[in-house]
């Protein structure tokens, strides 16, 4: 496990940058935290580091998920408004994964282990509060716990 602290917007957003580039498909990012702690603002420079500095980059809060083409592809979901976590599977889940990696807001929504629904290379974000800015606990399964030691901010 690791932490890095967030002490503000552009930091959250190169925690993403510095992860993107070690994603491989068939992986997942995992991201907790409540409500504007920055999950979306990390998801975005993910995404963007794997697309374009330019791409848009929506919250799927709504729409449940976003693909991006990218190497590897990559798809956003938001599973905050999931009442079931085999819903998940509904909206494309299984399929990203299959094609390329997943970036997953709200991943509690699959339940008590989402690791029996992800694979087994995964890599969880949760953001809290630190003061002014937010604290990023970070922990890797899979391939994930030798490749954390890449990330740096």
């Amino acid at each position: 496990m690791t932490t890095f602290q967030l002490t503000d917007a552009d930091a959250t957003t190169r925690l993403g940058q510095a992860i993107a580039p070690l994603l491989e498909p068939g992986e997942s990012v995992l991201l907790y935290g409540p409500l504007g702690m920055g999950k979306s603002t990390l998801a975005r420079g993910l995404i963007r580091a794997l697309t374009s500095p330019d791409e848009d980059v929506p919250s799927p809060t709504f729409t449940l998920v976003q693909f991006y083409e990218s190497d590897p592809p990559v798809a956003h979901f938001d599973l905050y408004r999931l009442s079931r976590p085999e819903e998940a599977f509904e909206i494309g889940l299984d399929e990203a994964l299959d094609e390329g990696c997943a970036l997953i807001e709200w991943p509690e929504r699959l339940g008590e282990d989402p690791g029996h629904m992800l694979g087994p290379d995964r890599l969880s974000i949760t953001i809290a509060e630190d003061g002014e800015g937010r604290l990023a606990t970070v922990s890797g399964a899979g391939a994930w716990e030798a490749k954390l030691k890449e990330v740096h901010v």
